[in-house]
This record gives structure tokens, sequence and C-alpha cells, in this order.
């Protein structure tokens, strides 16, 4: 969090080629591997210590470029804005996870207001053969990788066959997002194109995957998925979801 960009753990075992068991101790148990010896750990954060050298943000570290000692308050807004980042890091996806949560909560009470019913996780449970009126929510469905040679299961937030579908027809996917910024969603929009051309690969263009928003997706992310067939609907306007036929 004090390197300018903040950057991963994992980035940071890379950049640097230490040992990862020696940053996963101390980012997750505060120690350093009790197992290791001193003179490797000694070298190991040598490593460490010049990445984050090389990184650090100067402009909350501002004294680094004038040698001078930093007073109390230039350390305090330093330490004040690090805490900031991390907290900001930690709180993201919780954040996430409980605006999904609701997202799913709304698409079941609209879904059963008119006539459906959920269709819990099973064993034996697939896609292309549920029920028409007939949801359920995060089912895995298998897709080909491009190389064709294997299968890997995807994730799908909401899976829904329209009352007035039949046995043969698949059901409507849908991916629920929300983003509290515009610079998240930027970044993970080729996620939702990924996933839209393994369907599609798998199952034929006649799949339709659409997402659920909330929040902050400017036109960028949207022509994005536009330009990758995806289609989406707001949730403020869920009654939208009529026109793609539930």
């Amino acid at each position: 969090m004090a390197t300018a960009p903040p950057i991963a753990r994992d980035r940071l075992i890379g950049l640097a080629g230490v040992l990862p068991n020696l940053v996963k101790n101390m980012e997750e148990r505060q120690r350093i591997p009790p197992k290791m010896e001193s003179a490797l750990v000694d070298t190991e954060l040598q490593k460490v210590s010049q990445v984050l050298a090389r990184l650090i943000d100067k402009d909350i570290f501002s004294w680094l470029d004038t040698g001078v000692a930093p007073t109390e308050a230039q350390i305090y807004r330093a330490a004040t804005i690090v805490a900031d980042r991390l907290c900001g890091a930690v709180a993201d996806p919780i954040i996430r996870n409980a605006q999904e949560q609701r997202q799913l909560a709304l698409i079941r009470q609209w879904l059963e207001n008119r006539g459906y019913s959920y269709a819990p996780i099973r064993p034996g449970l697939r896609f292309d053969t549920m029920q028409p009126g007939t949801f359920t929510f995060r089912l895995n469905i298998p897709v080909n990788l491009q190389t064709g040679s294997k299968q890997v299961n995807i994730p799908i937030d909401a899976v829904i066959k329209p009352l007035q579908s039949s046995i043969q027809d698949l059901p409507l996917l849908i991916e629920a997002k929300s983003a509290g910024d515009f610079t998240n969603p930027n970044k993970r929009r080729k996620e939702e194109a990924v996933k839209a051309g393994q369907l599609k690969n798998t199952y034929s263009d006649n799949i339709r995957f659409i997402l659920f928003l909330c929040g902050y997706f400017d036109s960028g992310y949207l022509g994005y998925e536009a330009a990758e067939g995806i289609d989406w609907l707001w949730e403020h306007r869920i009654d939208y979801l009529e026109l793609f036929g539930l």
C-alpha cells in the first residue's frame, strides 16, 4: 500500500524474486518463518526492500527526496493514507459480495412474484435440463477452453429458464455486477467478455448471457461489453427483464 501504484502480494513476490513463504508469513501471520535461517531472511528482506525503495510513492513519503527528517505531521499523513488504502482493499470485496447478495435477492423476489420457482443447487442439476419456470443461483456451467482439449466450470450468478420456453431452450444467464467507482469495472471488463466467449464457443451463439448492473459503469465499460455482444440492464430498471423473455 506504500507503493505507486499499490501492488498485490503476489506481484511483490514476483518483482522481488523472493520466497513466497516469507512474504505470506509476514502478511498473514505477522512473523518471519520460524525455520528460515537468519542469513536467508536477511537476503530475502533485502530484495523486498530494494523493490519497495524503487516503487515507493514519493507523493506520500515526500521527505525521501529531500533527505530531511520527516515531521510528525508528515508521518501521520503518510500512515493515514496507507491505512486508508489498506482499509479500502479489505472492504471492497466484502462490499461487492454484500451487493451481489442483495442483487440476487432482488432478482429472486421479482421472479417469484411472476410464478417462477427456485431450484436449489443439488448433484445432477444442469443448466441445459432445467424445467421451464425455474431458476437457480451460483450454478457451475462446464465450458471448453480455447484449445478444446479441456473443460472447466465457470460460475453463473443467476440461471433462469423462462416460463414459456421448451425443454430444449437454453436458460438466460445473468452476471450480477456492482461497482462503487469507475476504476475497478474497467480493470475487470475483460472477465465478462472471456466468460461470454467461452459460453458461446461451447454452446453456440444462441446462448444468452447478460449483465445486471448497479453502480458506476461508464460508457467505456458499456461500449466494450456491447462490442463483445453482451447486453445488460440496470438494477433500478429490473422490469426490463421482461424484454429478455421472462
